[in-house]
């Protein structure tokens, strides 16, 4: 790999994406899973995109057509009348503005206010932007899209150019690359899963998931990407000896799955240890078969999965962890490095508490000299998070 890659340079950019084609798209969940979740393969081929393991993947996506319609249809507009393109600047149809450039899932302060006033504070959005009401604001706007409120608020009638000015702008989506380019020298792989869900009446969906999973035709749909370079979600050098531990349920297993393609493509020294938790594992077990091979050449040292919904309780990584904790705790005393992906709010959370559990159980430690050993984990870069 070229030292351009290794130092996060690139020539492609948010300004400048390469334009791509998705080579190969599949349902990695089995009928019955609670949530669609994809493997992709986009093809490189003819660009310069150079990545590493831990490096994530920005897509560029589109709205849904079916949704502009309505937003359109609710506006009482044509679709025909022309705006400002709010990244360009060019002048464009308010249509084409709106598929492209504008986060219609997603309500702006600005748009509030500009019903609150075009009704005369005759809306229940009235008094909802004071700061003491920012729970009951967030509360309200659960599950809400820009449609919603248009069509909650008919008196509330705006320009076309008014009307995007009140807008958040459509900007790129991150995703963890779940692909080596020494394994995968023409291609990058994602491990998506597709946002879907109904409220106020109305089926919704992630933008950009469903954009993946809806809206592109393989081998045909052009979608514009570009790397996102990370710099301390990395694995070390192949011929070290640290131990690596993996904690990544869902699709937190993205860049571990990158890892062990790495692993396998350098012989790399050190032993690893996977924990991957999802709901079953008829449905869930995500590149079950890899994880198999893997196992099997050496490349994984030991694999611990999690399935929350197989058995009467619901069992987590966190409580994989405190199981092996003993073997967590001497691994740890090996300087085996630590790696996090996924949910920030519940997940990371708990994974935390456990490794605290850990070294108070294990190292006899107390509370005050765990945090103080976590702390100095961090310092020393072995306790490396990717959550979101």
């Amino acid at each position: 790999m070229s030292t351009a890659a290794a130092a996060g340079k690139s020539v492609y950019n948010v300004k400048n994406p390469f334009i791509a084609k998705v080579k190969k798209s599949h349902d990695i969940s089995a009928p019955g899973a609670p949530k669609n979740t994809r493997h992709y393969e986009i093809d490189l081929e003819g660009g310069e995109l150079e990545y590493l393991p831990g490096d994530s993947l920005a897509v560029q996506p589109t709205n849904d057509p079916a949704l502009v319609e309505d937003t359109l249809k609710a506006l009482g507009f044509s679709g025909a009348e022309i705006v400002k393109h709010p990244k360009s600047g060019v002048e464009v149809p308010i249509r084409q503005a709106l598929k492209e450039a504008t986060l219609i899932t997603e309500i702006d302060n600005k748009l509030i206010k500009a019903i609150i006033e075009k009704t005369g504070g005759n809306t229940p959005l009235n008094g909802l932007l004071e700061p003491e009401k920012k729970e009951e604001l967030k509360s309200y706007l659960w599950g809400r899209f820009v449609l919603d409120l248009l069509l909650e608020n008919p008196t509330a009638k705006f320009e076309p150019q008014e009307f995007m000015l009140t807008q958040k702008k459509l900007n790129i989506r991150l995703y963890s690359i779940s692909s080596s380019q020494r394994a995968h020298p023409k291609e990058v792989h994602l491990t998506v899963a597709t946002v879907k869900y109904s409220s106020h009446g109305r089926e919704r969906g992630g933008v950009a998931s469903t954009f993946l999973a809806d809206r592109i035709t393989v081998g045909e749909t052009l979608i514009p990407v570009f790397v996102n370079h990370g710099k301390g979600f990395r694995l070390p050098e192949a011929q070290e000896e640290t131990p690596v531990i993996f904690i990544g349920p869902g699709t937190g297993i993205a860049p571990f799955r990158a890892f062990l393609e790495e692993r396998e493509a350098t012989a790399a020294k050190g032993k690893a240890w996977m924990f991957f938790g999802e709901v079953s594992e008829k449905t869930c077990f995500f590149y079950k078969e890899e994880f198999e091979r893997w196992l099997a050449n050496g490349t994984l040292a030991k694999l611990t999965t999690a399935w929350s919904r197989d058995q009467a309780e619901k069992i987590y990584v966190q409580h994989k962890m405190l199981e092996n904790s003993a073997e967590i705790y001497a691994w740890l005393q090996q300087g085996a490095i630590v790696y996090v992906c996924g949910d920030a709010a519940r997940m990371a959370v708990d994974v935390d508490k456990a490794l605290h559990t850990i070294l108070e159980k294990e190292g006899s430690m107390t509370a005050e000299e765990a945090v103080a050993w976590m702390a100095s984990f961090k310092e020393a870069k072995r306790y490396r998070r990717d959550v979101y």
